[in-house]
């Protein structure tokens, strides 16, 4: 991993008026991420970690503080940042191949490349033989794996993913996990991944957060290199180790004991 800070954010945090109160919905929060990084973020709802993720992708400006992006602030949105969200943001009337092309044909990319990345992203999810299918066909997982390839297409430099799983039945989202995961090393690409499932931060991320009850506040911070055994050994049987047990307890009564 790299000792170059890909992400700085410097004493964020968010306040919201609501009839006239003002409600504090993300206390003050700093953290650096590196390239490479897989950084899950877990907490109890409501602690503020889609409004983090959300001025992580400059879909809002925080109250205070700033977010730095390669030492440049975050203004708005960008390709610099992908967006994975739960319910992907697809066109049903759209093939998938013309979905995952929709971006790069927006900022002008000659159509040769487009074609080009489009088979190469097809064929990362999967779903090369599903490029002529409209998105209404396809399942939920098959859906969010053209959300995901339409985000990795524009060559983002982070991933930011909000409980994309969430919504997908148990087998599917394991298989979305082996997806993310074996993407993650392909690309080399970090990722900021919120999720209510302790296990599945343990198994994805190389780098944990658990945030406090709103406002939220990183209350945990500690690296983990469980994926990195199962992307060695190729299994997940380190899942059932007395030390995987032992951090998703700890884990757990943090969350639990707010």
């Amino acid at each position: 991993m790299s000792e170059q800070v890909l992400l700085d954010i410097q004493n964020v945090s968010m306040n919201y008026q609501n009839h006239k109160q003002n409600i504090a919905a993300l206390g003050e929060v700093n953290l650096k991420i590196y390239p490479g990084e897989f950084v899950c973020v877990m907490g109890p709802s409501g602690c503020g970690k889609s409004t983090l993720l959300n001025i992580l992708a400059g879909f809002m400006a925080p109250t205070t503080g700033q977010v730095l992006l390669n030492d440049q602030p975050i203004k708005g949105t960008d390709a610099q940042r992908g967006v994975v969200f739960q319910t992907p943001p697809l066109y049903d009337w759209y093939t998938v191949r013309q979905n995952i092309a929709f971006g790069p044909k927006m900022n002008h990319v000659p159509k040769e490349q487009v074609d080009a990345d489009v088979d190469k992203y097809l064929a990362a999810v999967g779903l090369s033989e599903f490029g002529d299918k409209r998105i209404y066909e396809l399942s939920g997982g098959m859906r969010q794996r053209a959300n995901i390839a339409s985000s990795l297409i524009n060559n983002p430099d982070i991933l930011l993913m909000d409980e994309p799983f969430g919504a997908l039945d148990a087998l599917t989202r394991e298989q979305m996990q082996a997806l993310v995961r074996n993407l993650w090393v392909e690309t080399g690409k970090t990722i900021f991944f919120i999720t209510h499932d302790v296990d599945e931060a343990l198994l994805l991320g190389t780098h944990i957060l658990v945030m406090s009850k709103h406002p939220g506040q990183v209350i945990a911070d500690f690296p983990a290199d469980f994926t990195q055994s199962i992307v060695a050994d190729q299994d997940q049987s380190i899942r059932y180790t007395p030390e995987f047990g032992e951090k998703r307890q700890y884990v757990l009564d943090l969350i639990n004991g707010q």
